[in-house]
């Protein structure tokens, strides 16, 4: 469907990949540079995102890039494919952003894109967006995701308020996968689940569910695969009772569906949870 005319159409950001670095066998940091980012900024939230656009293979696109052209002009299929990828770091003194990407091999397409990028490449992305960050007022913070909501969580561990406590539980498939995380301050219990052969976010449900809440207001950040995400939704605003303005939570993906899919389906798949879990 062609944007409707006059509505904002901001232009995507050009910029060139700085660095890669390999963190874990599954996941690479692609740290983004050049005069492309001259006027990137972002504020106090640590779930910062950015949309990377991958244009279809052989297709090409005039200059100045008009994503509004593109979506008027163009098959849809010829349109960039997006891919949400959370801002890891942001440096505002050098200019360099960096976000790290899940990887297995061939599968997909911002995976494949991070294995073989080299310094040099160039990567057009919109944004930032984003809609949270830890409070000063919580008395504790819980942090629960998969690989997905990694590095969301170590940018909330980095930049806690003074004296903050917080529980982190970060699901990834086995031990090589867990990375060094540096809390800013306060006091923080990092805990890493394996999952092995089990399901995405099996561990993770049965965890949160074990702990013993400390006392307190509680302001958590639980994302990733949607069907655990679910349950924690019923655990923490169901069960547990805690404000929904205390809570941000969602789905950044869903199994058996590329982003595509998923984000045509989430809004509907977001109504039906919330009926379902309204007393």
């Amino acid at each position: 469907m062609a944007e409707a005319r006059g509505r904002r159409n901001p232009r995507p950001k050009l910029a060139q990949v700085s660095r890669v670095e390999r963190l874990t066998p599954h996941m690479t940091r692609v740290v983004l540079g050049g005069d492309g980012l001259a006027e990137f900024t972002v504020g106090g939230f640590t779930d910062h995102y950015v949309k990377l656009l991958f244009p279809p293979e052989g297709v090409t696109y005039p200059e100045p890039f008009d994503m509004r052209w593109i979506r008027e002009e163009l098959p849809r299929e010829q349109w960039p494919r997006m891919r949400t990828y959370t801002v890891r770091r942001w440096d505002a003194e050098t200019r360099e952003l960096a976000i790290d990407v899940v990887h297995h091999g061939d599968e997909g397409i911002a995976g494949p894109w991070a294995a073989r990028v080299r310094p040099g490449d160039e990567i057009r992305f919109n944004g930032p967006g984003g809609g949270y960050a830890p409070s000063a007022a919580a008395d504790w913070h819980l942090l629960a995701g998969d690989e997905s909501a990694l590095p969301a969580i170590a940018a909330t561990l980095e930049n806690l308020p003074p004296e903050a406590r917080a529980h982190a539980f970060i699901e990834v498939s086995a031990p090589d996968e867990e990375q060094k995380l540096a809390p800013s301050s306060g006091e923080a219990t990092i805990t890493w689940l394996h999952r092995g052969g089990a399901p995405v976010g099996e561990a993770l449900v049965r965890a949160i569910t074990d702990l013993d809440f400390p006392p307190g207001e509680v302001q958590a950040f639980v994302h990733g695969e949607a069907t655990f995400v679910k349950e924690l939704r019923r655990l923490l605003l169901v069960e547990r009772a805690i404000p929904r303005d205390r809570v941000s939570i969602s789905g950044y993906w869903r199994i058996g569906h590329d982003e595509d899919r998923w984000q045509a389906t989430k809004q509907d798949w977001n109504r039906q949870v919330e009926a379902e879990q309204t007393p």
